[in-house]
């Protein structure tokens, strides 16, 4: 649902407080409201905190409920299910007042959106291109209404995915060490 009635700024955006506990994506300059996280989407995205935690990255570097700025006509946010944040980002994120993710900091190294019924254009069309914008080494869509999780890849300029089912083991370029199966993902909501 839209709350503002004219186009907000990032300045605006990042000065907005309604006083209430709703979450907000700006998309094109429009405040829009998101619905509750379902139960599914928070344990898969748990489910990968935990499995990123034991792999050594450190805790801080993990995000569930932060935002990034992407381009648009007018100014956009979304709110991936869960990202890894580089170092770099990490740090410039440190101490902000919102957690969000500028254009003027680094991007993530992976940001992850797990697909909510009827949303599928805006995972797969929508953010693959604002994703792409920012230049996202890695951009994994989860989707448990199509049982697979496809990887995108930034490779030369432009994003190369590949979708892994079942038992398929997901190869990450930029977390080597990875070693879960998309039924693992997947499953992690079950």
């Amino acid at each position: 649902m839209a709350i503002a009635t004219k186009p907000m700024t990032f300045e605006d955006y990042l000065n907005y407080d309604d006083g209430t506990d709703t979450r907000y994506e700006l998309d094109d300059g429009i405040l829009i409201a998101m619905p509750p996280e379902s139960d599914l989407n928070n344990q898969i995205a748990s489910f990968l905190f935990a499995t990123f935690l034991q792999l050594g990255i450190p805790y801080y570097h993990l995000r569930i409920g932060a935002q990034i700025a992407v381009g648009g006509k007018r100014a956009t946010a979304r709110e991936p299910d869960f990202m890894v944040l580089s170092e770099e980002a990490a740090i410039a994120l440190d101490g902000a007042k919102q957690s969000l993710i500028t254009h003027e900091m680094p991007p993530p190294l992976l940001v992850v959106e797990v697909v909510s019924p009827q949303q599928e254009n805006r995972d797969y069309r929508y953010k693959r291109t604002e994703y792409a914008g920012r230049h996202i080494p890695e951009y994994w869509i989860v989707d448990p209404i199509a049982q697979k999780v496809t990887v995108l890849e930034w490779v030369d300029g432009l994003y190369e995915d590949r979708a892994y089912q079942v038992s398929e083991v997901v190869v990450s370029s930029a977390f080597s060490d990875l070693e879960l199966t998309a039924e693992q993902i997947l499953g992690a909501g079950r």
